[in-house]
């Protein structure tokens, strides 16, 4: 074999995790995959083409090459593109690109090197429109590279490539370990977050911390997995690595197209999901199981923002985004941090053009003094906003309660700007609350009963009959829905609705972009 060649291949096989049974085996040892295990996983066999797996670390000028090329290869950044998920939704579609840093180089840190590889691979994203997945951890910028002119090296181009790919290609990211400062930011960034409980997340590590005078802090401590679940910044909680690399596989999937083989369950079901006893709460989340295909659905954010349920799912093995009220939480009343979770989520299936169901049951807008030092004027506005964005395809069903700006909220800011607006029987209608709306227009009437039983009486004959008003069949006679429907036929007629007629391409608009919260 001649010697160019030989040398190589000798190489290419230093980078693999075959030639580097030490640190293999102490990833090992802490029961975590190596970073070419989880790419491995995730790519369908023989898919996976690496850009600059040759790359060493920039640190020429404090090391020899043979122990960069041995212990700093691909200058801990495995990037390049693959097919993920081509069994199920087709190999045209499946094309994607994936990063994975690799901790066992460096801490994961971001290097010269590995900044011009994410530079290169944007650039290919980009061109390509690939969907990216990224495996974040790392300890963030690298201070000890040498072999570059610089100061603090604050051109880099890498974050702003990143960020410009928002709404451009979905970007699912994965925290898995301690990922710090850009790993973080990069990990931020992305559309949807998903972390194992081993994860810590924060824009700065222990030694930023300290450096900033702000005390010693254990690295498992700055951003702990429990804490960023509830505060929202991640979007899906796995078991482990192998879990979340399963889980990235099941939420691509949403934005590679629809799928030919589906099952239902039996819509007879959703009959039985709301109480005939109006006051009881019951759980959203079996209507939706109900609603959709079978084993399709995938809840973002589910300790976040309780009283709203964002889940991305399929019917009739097409993508979906579904935004539910959930009456177990504050009755569904809509607070600030259920706004922003569903506001965020309509501007990520706007922007990759995924419908959007509405299921709403809301006593409205949370009120109170409580709720306003939340800032929940502009939180609750940023859901009308977003709703009045949509240009994918929308439409509401109303399981129960519909009152007020809470249930004009969640049907895009009117029950007229849905593609179609229904409701299940056991639907019931008000501007407000009926109770204070009785109390409210009459005030006087009441206070002029002097006897409290039987002004309680009058009270209480006045919501019945504000009550029967509002059912969902007297609403309709008003055609203020477009129907009321048995719950059974609900599926059918979404597929009809939102799956129906061929989209219409989107008017032009400015560049596109999903909020990072």
């Amino acid at each position: 074999m001649r010697a160019d060649l030989a040398e190589t291949l000798r190489r290419r096989k230093l980078i693999q995790d075959e030639s580097r049974g030490e640190v293999v085996a102490a990833r090992h040892s802490g029961a975590r995959r190596t970073a070419r295990e989880n790419l491995a996983a995730l790519c369908d066999d023989g898919s996976f083409v690496e850009y600059g797996g040759l790359a060493i670390a920039a640190q020429r000028g404090r090391r020899t090459v043979d122990d960069l090329v041995q212990r700093t290869p691909a200058d801990g950044l495995i990037a390049g593109t693959a097919t993920v998920n081509s069994a199920l939704v087709g190999e045209e579609h499946a094309h994607c690109a994936v990063l994975s840093y690799d901790y066992t180089v460096l801490a994961g840190t971001q290097g010269v090197m590995g900044h011009r590889k994410k530079d290169r691979l944007f650039d290919v994203i980009e061109r390509r429109r690939l969907p990216v997945v990224l495996f974040a951890e790392g300890g963030g910028g690298r201070p000890g590279d040498t072999d570059h002119a610089m100061v603090a090296g604050l051109d880099v181009m890498a974050f702003a490539l990143w960020a410009r790919l928002s709404g451009v290609v979905p970007r699912i990211g994965i925290a898995s370990g301690r990922c710090f400062a850009g790993n973080a930011a990069l990990l931020g960034c992305s559309d949807l977050i998903i972390a194992t409980p081993e994860a810590s997340i924060g824009m700065g590590g222990p030694a930023m911390i300290e450096g900033g005078g702000l005390g010693i802090v254990d690295a498992d401590q700055v951003g702990p997995f429990d804490v960023q679940v509830q505060n929202g910044v991640i979007d899906i909680a796995a078991t482990d690595e192998a879990d979340a690399v399963r889980l990235a596989r099941h939420a691509l999937s949403f934005f590679q197209g629809p799928i030919a083989e589906w099952e239902s369950p039996d819509q007879d079901a959703l009959r039985d999901v709301v109480p005939e006893n109006r006051r009881r709460a019951y759980d959203v989340h079996r209507a939706i199981g109900i609603l959709v295909d079978s084993g399709s659905s995938l809840e973002l954010r589910p300790r976040f923002g309780r009283g709203m349920v964002t889940t991305l799912a399929r019917i009739e093995g097409r993508p979906v985004g579904i935004v539910a009220n959930n009456p177990m939480h504050l009755a569904g009343a809509i607070t600030s941090d259920g706004a922003d979770k569903a506001a965020r989520f309509l501007q990520l299936c706007e922007a990759f053009r995924l419908p959007v169901l509405f299921l709403c049951d809301t006593p409205g807008i949370m009120v109170g003094p409580d709720a306003e030092k939340t800032a929940l004027v502009r939180h609750a506005s940023r859901l009308f906003l977003a709703g009045a964005a949509l240009t994918v395809p929308f439409m509401t069903v109303v399981l129960r309660k519909g009152y007020g700006l809470g249930a004009q909220a969640m049907a895009g800011g009117s029950f007229r700007a849905t593609l179609m607006t229904v409701a299940w029987p056991t639907g019931e209608f008000g501007g407000m609350g009926l109770e204070g709306a009785v109390k409210l227009a009459y005030r006087k009437e009441l206070e002029a009963i002097g006897d409290a039983e039987a002004r309680k009486a009058r009270f209480d004959e006045m919501v019945a009959h504000a009550y029967e008003r509002g059912t969902a069949l007297n609403t309709a006679t008003y055609f203020e829905v477009d129907d009321v429907v048995d719950p059974a036929a609900t599926r059918a007629l979404v597929a009809a609705v939102l799956l129906g007629p061929p989209e219409l391409p989107a008017a032009p608009r400015t560049r596109r972009y999903v909020d990072s919260w």
